[in-house]
């Protein structure tokens, strides 16, 4: 529940390493009832779709390059937002008190007499090891575990770390901010007296799609972290249980480990694929295309439900047509009796699932989730002057209700909704796009591949966008529009569902590799 209050407040809120299921809950109700959200460079912009879409967001860098706003301005910025009453989100990446700077905006927030809260978050120094497949402790291998700066204030007179005692130590040493300073920080091992075969793991944005780890010792780990191409921000293990990687990295061995998938739903509805995407590995994406709204006029869907007891078939074409329908229903004042003697019929099982919500089970679902697999399934059925209703999307094919009509039935087709562009949403995808950074774009409705097109400005842009990309449609009709438009379907799967789609994408990658491993 979101509590409003009367005066300010900030919320130093921990974002966690990267992976945007590793926020804490708590951290997820902050943001949702947040005003003003003041994000690092470090905090996955995945995060601020739990905001409300009227805050307001601002990037104030902190990536230890180029320019970004210096402290002292973020602190004026969050005691300036709390004073006038703004519920001010500091989302942090990591910990907000694991070298995030946390301690001192609480210092200074509590000097100018501001509300706060501290909102730990998963830091990277545990995690990033831990999807590397790399415990930080182990029983018998490291008893300690020493978190420590690979990035000293500059300013201070002389260094704050103890170098012979961290040499020295059996136990594990994690230096965030280091890799600037890698080859320092192994001299200084070295020196101390680390023996130079100790193991040593690099690992760059750490639980993301895009972690890269690399392995060595302290003799060879500068050359290898060159050879690489290694920059900010990373994690460096030191110790003992690096060896432990070869048998315990699971996160780099899922299938879609590495690929960043585009989702072009909506964004309620793509909550479902990002986690089986999550779930494969990949990094989904929130690319949302299309916005659910009412339809123009109710009066139609209001005639409908007003003679629902004269119809033999509702048919549902959509898990959109399901709760638009069936909330109006009740609005109107009816449940889900009121479709007590219709036959229900529901495109595929994400349809009729949804329908279930309500109360109704469907009685028949397609083996082919699409209008030919409707028309198939009532093929059996004696339509001749049957009534049936098709709440649907303001804008559909025809073939359904045209097929039908001319098996006789009476078919009254009436919008529940509308489908329409997002305004002001595609700025981020669209620059991860231009950069090369998206490896798969899905397409899971013809709607969500006309508003793609529209929103990038036109075929010959996207042709451009997409020429190294890999389009995946969730079936035959979606992949047709793509098609018309000139562009490459190379995944569709045999069945219209989500987790099919994955499963698609995860074999077609499977299958390249095999290919590309033969041909070595």
């Amino acid at each position: 529940m979101t509590v409003r209050r009367s005066k300010g407040k900030v919320y130093l809120v921990g974002a966690g390493p990267g992976d945007p299921r590793l926020l804490t809950l708590r951290g997820k109700e902050c943001l949702e009832q947040a005003d003003v959200v003041l994000y690092d460079y470090l905090a996955n912009p995945a995060l601020l779709s739990h905001a409300p879409d009227q805050a307001e967001r601002l990037y104030v860098g902190r990536r230890g390059k180029g320019k970004y706003p210096a402290q002292e301005e973020i602190n004026r910025v969050l005691i300036e937002r709390a004073s006038a009453g703004k519920v001010v989100v500091r989302l942090k990446g990591g910990d907000p008190f694991v070298f995030g700077r946390g301690g001192e905006e609480a210092e200074v927030l509590a000097s100018a007499g501001i509300e706060f809260e501290v909102v730990p978050g998963v830091t990277a120094a545990v995690a990033a090891p831990a999807y590397a497949g790399i415990p930080v402790t182990h029983r018998t291998l490291a008893s300690t575990v020493t978190i420590v700066t690979g990035h000293e204030d500059q300013d201070k007179p002389s260094t704050g770390l103890e170098w012979p005692r961290l040499a020295t130590s059996h136990g594990t040493l994690v230096f965030l901010m280091g890799m600037k300073n890698l080859s320092a920080i192994v001299a200084n091992l070295i020196a101390e007296g680390r023996a130079s075969t100790t193991p040593v793991a690099v690992i760059r944005w750490g639980t993301r799609a895009s972690q890269q780890t690399v392995v060595g010792t302290l003799a060879d780990i500068v050359g290898k972290a060159e050879a690489a191409k290694m920059e900010p921000p990373t994690v460096i293990v030191v110790g003992e249980v690096v060896r432990l990687r070869p048998q315990l990295n699971w996160f780099e061995q899922r299938p879609l480990f590495g690929k960043r998938v585009l989702m072009t739903r909506t964004k309620e509805q793509a909550m479902e694929l990002a986690a089986i995407l999550a779930a494969y590995g990949a990094e989904a994406v929130e690319a949302p295309t299309i916005r659910i709204v009412p339809p123009a006029d109710w009066a139609p869907v209001d005639r409908a439900i007003g003679a629902i007891g004269s119809y033999d078939w509702v048919i549902f074409t959509s898990m959109n047509g399901v709760a638009q329908f069936m909330t109006r229903l009740c609005a109107s004042g009816l449940d889900a009796r009121a479709l007590a003697g219709r036959r229900l019929c529901c495109i595929g099982p994400r349809t009729a699932q949804e329908l279930e919500k309500f109360g109704v089970k469907a009685d028949a679902i397609p083996a082919d989730y699409q209008a030919e697999g409707i028309l198939l399934t009532l093929g059996g059925q004696d339509l001749k002057k049957a009534r049936i209703l098709i709440p649907r999307a303001e804008v559909a094919r025809e073939l359904l209700p045209d097929e039908l009509r001319a098996c006789g039935a009476h078919v009254d087709v009436v919008p529940v909704y509308r489908t329409l562009i997002p305004s002001g949403e595609s700025e981020g995808w669209h620059r991860q796009l231009v950069d090369r950074q998206i490896h798969v774009v899905t397409f899971t409705s013809s709607s969500t591949v006309r508003n793609f097109v529209e929103m990038l400005g036109g075929v010959d842009v996207v042709k451009v966008l997409l020429k190294s990309v890999v389009i995946a449609c969730i079936g035959p009709i979606t992949a047709k529009t793509v098609q018309e438009y000139g562009l490459t379907v190379s995944i569709v799967p045999g069945e219209n569902t989500i987790p099919a789609l994955v499963d698609a994408i995860a074999q077609y990658y499977g299958s390249r590799e095999q290919v590309t491993a033969g041909t070595q």
